[in-house]
C-alpha cells in the first residue's frame, strides 16, 4: 500500500487550523476561492495564502482551464490519502473482489463445459464408450469427481462477502456531506 510522506515543510504547512479546515471544505469537491471563503468564513485574500502553501506542498491542485474565469481547487491524492487513510483498503479488497469474481465465473464455465468450446471442442479427458456406445469422459454426469462446483460456489460467495465488506469499509470512509 501507498504510504503518505510529510517532510518539516509537509508539518509547518499542517500546523495551521485555518489550513485543515481548508482541506476538510474541498474534501467535498472542487471549489474556487469564493466558495472556500464562504465556508470556512474567512477572508478571501487569507485564504488565497493559505491554499498557496497547501498547493505548494502538494495537498491541494489547482485547476485552471483555459479560458475560464475561475480557477478551482481539489485535493491531490497527497490531500486525499492524508485526510482518507482507509481509502487504498477499499481498493485493495474491491480488487481482491473481482479477482474472485472472475474465478468464480471461470469455474461456472467450466464446469459447464463452455470452456472447452475455446479450445476447439478438444477435451483434456479420455473419452470412453460406456454400454450402449454412447461416449463418457469419466468427470460428468457422476461419472467422476469435480472441483468446478465447489469452487465455483466458494469464489462467488466470497465475492459477495467482499463486495459488502467493501461498500461498507467505503460508506465507513466516505466524507461527511455539509
Amino acid at each position: 500500500m501507498s504510504k503518505v510522506t510529510l517532510d518539516i515543510e509537509d508539518f509547518k504547512t499542517l500546523a495551521s487550523e485555518a489550513r485543515l479546515d481548508i482541506l476538510r471544505a474541498i474534501d467535498q469537491r472542487s471549489m474556487s476561492l469564493k466558495d472556500i471563503s464562504k465556508m470556512t468564513k474567512l477572508h478571501e485574500t487569507t485564504v488565497h495564502e493559505h491554499i498557496t502553501k497547501l498547493v505548494r506542498s502538494g495537498f491541494v491542485k489547482k485547476n485552471e482551464r483555459e479560458g475560464h474565469k475561475w480557477v478551482y481547487y481539489k485535493l491531490s491524492w497527497k490531500g486525499s490519502s492524508l485526510l482518507h487513510p482507509d481509502n487504498t483498503k477499499v481498493v485493495v479488497m474491491l480488487t481482491t473482489t473481482f479477482v474472485l469474481l472472475l474465478g468464480g465465473i471461470m469455474s461456472v464455465l467450466s464446469l459447464l463445459n463452455i470452456i472447452n468450446l475455446f479450445n476447439g471442442g478438444v477435451s483434456d479427458h479420455p473419452v470412453e464408450t460406456v454400454p450402449g456406445g454412447v461416449p463418457h469422459d469419466g468427470f460428468s454426469a457422476g461419472g467422476g469427481w469435480s472441483l468446478g462446483a465447489p469452487v465455483a460456489f466458494i469464489c462467488l460467495l466470497l465475492f459477495c462477502v467482499f463486495i459488502l465488506y467493501s461498500i461498507q469499509m467505503y460508506r465507513n470512509n466516505k466524507p461527511p456531506r455539509l
